[in-house]
């Protein structure tokens, strides 16, 4: 007979919410560590706020946002490994890109970064997912959904916008 180190969580009722394989508890525990030195590992003197590595990362312009961008994709493929839905990698996909893409503008970028701690809300994501993965897969698939009719909506207002430029400047 063999035995397995699997966790299983069961609800009040019996049903079972969440099976955690071996090493998946030691791997949350890493990317936690990984998130919290990346984004909160560093306190603001006189308030409550911290910064992370990621942050200071950041002021090295264009190069330390490639660097900040390349450390949070660590989390993202320990996900991917852990068996993340696609779904739920494309969400995490996108706060990783928007921290990136935002801090490329200099000094406002930076402070966007320290504030919206792209890894710390990716690994609440990974964890609400390993928790409970019928309600986060749900989420994920909203936001999926969201996200591309953002997307199709705004590649139609540029496509309009580029029209009634060409229109305006070349008279018929």
């Amino acid at each position: 007979m063999t035995s397995s180190n699997r966790v299983i969580s069961v609800d009040a009722t019996g049903k079972v919410q969440s099976v955690e394989e071996p090493g998946v508890r030691e791997t949350r525990a890493r990317l936690a560590q990984v998130a919290w030195l990346l984004d909160s590992s560093i306190p603001i003197p006189g308030t409550t706020f911290t910064i992370g590595i990621d942050a200071l990362i950041g002021l090295i312009p264009v190069l330390g946002d490639l660097i900040g961008v390349l450390l949070s994709s660590y989390i993202l493929s320990e996900a991917a490994r852990l068996g993340a839905p696609r779904s739920l990698l494309m969400r995490m996909a996108f706060n990783v890109g928007v921290e990136g893409v935002v801090g490329m503008i200099p000094f406002a970028g930076d402070v966007f970064d320290a504030a919206w701690k792209a890894n710390q809300r990716n690994v609440r994501l990974l964890d609400a997912w390993l928790d409970r993965p019928d309600r986060a897969r749900r989420a994920n698939r909203a936001f999926a959904v969201l996200l591309v009719l953002v997307v199709a909506s705004f590649l139609a207002l540029l496509g309009v916008a580029g029209y009634l430029l060409v229109r305006l400047f070349i008279p018929s």
